[in-house]
């Protein structure tokens, strides 16, 4: 009895170490330091760890473009080119040092769109006074291998140039310019996301339980009050379909020389300043990147007009379930969406044209009409698409079973051969 007694509580024991909570795990910290260069159009980025030993390597993502540079590190650092790519990929390895340890590089800020190097048109920009970037590009993605036990507190601190006063980021803020990052759904803490830097003209409100910021340089144009107000206007109706309270919401915009349209990031947003919160076609691109931000609907396998569809159609469903658009005004963009789509055979494909984007919206639109009809009202599209947002990846199979599901038997809109 004795010793069964005894075997029971060595098992106890082992069971709770097992499941000991992440608060019981050492934390160690990592800082990203970002230092903005405008004179070489370049940002000098330094990761430290407050022990090296906690980490047993970094193996980064370079890319082929040749943006990464200057390297230098505490402990081992090699790069090496993946065999298997063509483009001439490369990966760089660090092996951080014992005790407190630091990577340095630098990196381009200024990506021109597109696959040419001389293109005028930038995806991400510095000038003099400000910066539009994003964090994926001021850290590459990396597999990180640590220590068991061992979790990373993450923090991102930039350093402005002269003159520059503010920078914004989607992360919580925890000093003037330092941020905290802290992404449950990655192993590797790392700074994602749109940012801006410079002089900057800024609005910010709340909306339910999200912080919601509207940023841009000064002198850009970006219609900031015009952002704040579309946002007020349909959060109830998102937060409905997608039930999400992100901490924090930033949208961020530029004119000069930027890409002149739309897109989202990690709980941020990027709208040219030069265009409309609602096109003259009746989509709204603010809308339809916040419908992204919030679903976090990831598609593959030639499944493009998932994502980007159900985007669209929300872009203009939710402006009219808000009120935003009359009955009359639905009709043109229906018309509109029909004569543009009228020669679309397919809307299978890893993108999507706006022919085929239109096609898949008058699509969906049928899709909504089939479910209410068969479930008396009781279900809709919006519940097809709570269902994919719970999903790591979609695909059209996933679409068609969940669609089912809801509708407690087989959609015949479904059974289209556009879906070939």
């Amino acid at each position: 009895m004795r010793y069964s007694w005894l075997r029971s509580l060595l098992l106890l024991s082992s069971l709770l170490l097992l499941s000991a909570p992440s608060w019981a795990a050492k934390k160690v910290d990592l800082d990203y330091h970002v230092k903005l260069l405008p004179e070489s159009d370049q940002a000098e980025v330094r990761l430290t760890l407050a022990q090296g030993s906690a980490v047993r390597s970094f193996d980064f993502d370079l890319g082929s473009q040749g943006e990464y540079s200057n390297f230098k590190a505490d402990g081992q650092w090699s790069v090496t080119s993946e065999a298997d790519q063509k483009d001439g990929a490369q990966r760089g390895i660090w092996r951080p040092a014992s005790g407190k340890a630091s990577l340095t590089y630098r990196v381009q800020i200024s990506q021109p769109r597109g696959a040419s190097k001389t293109s005028s048109v930038f995806d991400t920009r510095m000038t003099p006074t400000w910066a539009v970037l994003r964090g994926e590009n001021l850290v590459p993605r990396a597999h990180l291998d640590q220590q068991d036990g061992t979790q990373l507190v993450s923090r991102l601190e930039f350093e402005l140039p002269a003159g520059w006063k503010n920078v914004e980021t989607a992360w919580p803020r925890i000093g003037k310019h330092r941020f905290r990052i802290d992404n449950v759904s990655r192993l590797f803490d790392r700074p994602t996301g749109w940012m801006v830097a410079g002089d900057l003209g800024t609005r910010r409100t709340r909306l339910g339980e999200t912080e919601v910021t509207v940023s841009a340089p000064k002198g850009q144009g970006m219609r900031r009050m015009d952002v704040l107000t579309m946002l007020t206007f349909v959060w109830p109706q998102i937060q409905a379909v997608f039930p999400r309270n992100p901490p924090k919401l930033l949208v961020i915009g530029a004119g000069d020389a930027m890409w002149r349209g739309a897109d989202a990031g990690h709980d941020s947003i990027y709208l040219n300043s030069t265009r409309p919160v609602v096109s003259e076609s009746g989509s709204s691109p603010l809308v339809r990147e916040l419908v992204q931000v919030f679903s976090q609907i990831r598609d593959h396998q030639r499944s493009d007009w998932i994502g980007d569809g159900l985007a669209e159609y929300y872009a203009i469903e939710l402006v009219r379930r808000a009120g935003g658009m009359s009955d009359e005004r639905y009709q043109h963009v229906q018309a509109h969406l029909t004569k543009i789509s009228r020669n679309v055979k397919s809307i299978r494909g890893d993108r999507l044209d706006a022919a085929a984007l239109a096609r898949t919206v008058l699509l969906l639109q049928d899709l909504d009409r089939e479910i209410r009809l068969q479930t008396q009202g009781k279900r809709s599209l919006d519940d097809v698409a709570q269902g994919l947002m719970r999903m790591n990846r979609v695909t059209t199979r996933d679409f068609i079973q969940i669609t089912d599901n809801v509708m407690g038997e087989p959609s015949k809109v479904l059974g289209s051969s556009l879906l070939l």
